[in-house]
């Protein structure tokens, strides 16, 4: 009996041995695989690549006619995206040159109508002036006639007669001077068609060309570069004015959105260095810059009383990627990956190796 018992206390002990080793193992694993502590002035926090996003919107309301891209592709600035249905437009385009030519051809005889009225003006003033030779002429004659009939030299008759010439080449001066007024009204009258003509086509240009810029708006381009990330709408449905039909990503704007504490926050300046690593890419470092640090905490409790309460705040920070440098992380840099940033809190602190090169070691 005392041997069975010494038998199993022994394998007993060989048992808590083989778990203390299993232990040890694990401990020491454990250690060497751990990412070692980061220097002081240098801290991480977990984060998601964005972009810019920009909708691609409809100027003015109308139906679809084709959709070029398709989601995920890839588009560069100034790529045609959409095309709108302008028939509409065309044949409202069309109305307004119609008019714009009646309004020329309206200013042609307009123009026409001021040579003439200007001619019959200077007929008319060259009439004036004949009556009123005429006129003088028979108001001399008439003086005359009048000294002749005091002495009895010409009978009552001839002095009559005299008297109704003389006054009849004044009516003729009268009626002479109405028709100047008359052609001179006309002139006026044709001048002012011509300004109305000159109004019409003004109006009927302006017209075209605001015709013009919406059936160019209706050609929807990439405004910069970049990847179509999603299609709201598809061709034939009608949008209204302002009416998003696609999503596009800018993928020069690229960078991680992440939350630090307001302790950490609080001694993060704009233009900081910045490194990340994406967990789709382990080994893999992008640099990166500090461009925008919230002023508003996220992540705010219902009442901040305390100190620690105000310590567990969070502020929204972004670490932008120069644009040269997408174009060397382009296979690993993509809009939704998550991952972790890394910021330097003090110029001083100097970045350990694995995060100062391009490759983590």
């Amino acid at each position: 009996m005392p041997n069975r018992i010494r038998r199993l206390l022994g394998g007993g002990w060989l048992w808590v041995s083989g778990l203390a080793a299993t232990l040890l193992l694990g401990w020491y694993l454990a250690q060497q695989l751990a990412e070692p502590p980061l220097p002081t002035g240098i801290v991480f926090a977990n984060g998601r690549i964005d972009a810019v996003a920009i909708d691609i919107s409809a100027n003015i309301g109308g139906r679809i006619g084709a959709i070029a891209v398709e989601e995920g592709q890839s588009v560069s600035a100034g790529q045609v995206l959409v095309n709108m249905d302008t028939q509409q437009l065309e044949a409202q385009l069309r109305e307004f040159r119609a008019q714009l030519q009646r309004g020329r051809i309206a200013r042609s005889v307009a123009e026409s109508g001021v040579v003439q009225a200007k001619a019959e003006f200077t007929a008319t003033r060259a009439v004036v002036a004949q009556r009123q030779t005429e006129l003088n002429a028979s108001q001399r004659r008439f003086d005359r006639s009048e000294q002749l009939a005091r002495t009895n030299a010409i009978s009552q008759q001839v002095l009559d007669d005299d008297r109704a010439r003389m006054e009849g080449a004044s009516a003729a001066l009268d009626a002479a001077r109405a028709q100047v007024a008359a052609a001179e009204a006309g002139m006026a009258t044709a001048r002012a068609r011509i300004v109305d003509a000159d109004a019409v086509i003004e109006a009927a240009d302006a017209t075209i060309q605001r015709i013009q810029v919406d059936i160019n708006d209706s050609t929807l381009r990439a405004p910069r570069s970049g990847r179509i990330q999603y299609l709201v709408a598809q061709p034939g449905e009608v949008v209204a004015g302002g009416g998003r039909v696609l999503n596009l990503i800018d993928l020069a704007d690229v960078y991680m959105t992440f939350f630090l504490p307001t302790a950490q926050a609080g001694r993060l300046r704009l233009g900081a260095e910045a490194r990340i690593v994406l967990d789709t890419a382990p080994g893999v470092v992008v640099p990166a810059t500090v461009s925008f640090i919230s002023d508003l905490a996220q992540f705010t409790p219902r009442t901040v009383e305390t100190a620690d309460e105000r310590q567990g705040l969070m502020f929204r920070v972004r670490a932008r990627i120069a644009p040269e440098l997408l174009l060397k992380y382009s296979d690993y840099v993509k809009p939704g990956l998550p991952g972790v940033a890394y910021v330097r809190l003090e110029s001083a602190s100097e970045w350990p190796q694995r995060l100062a090169t391009g490759l983590l070691e």
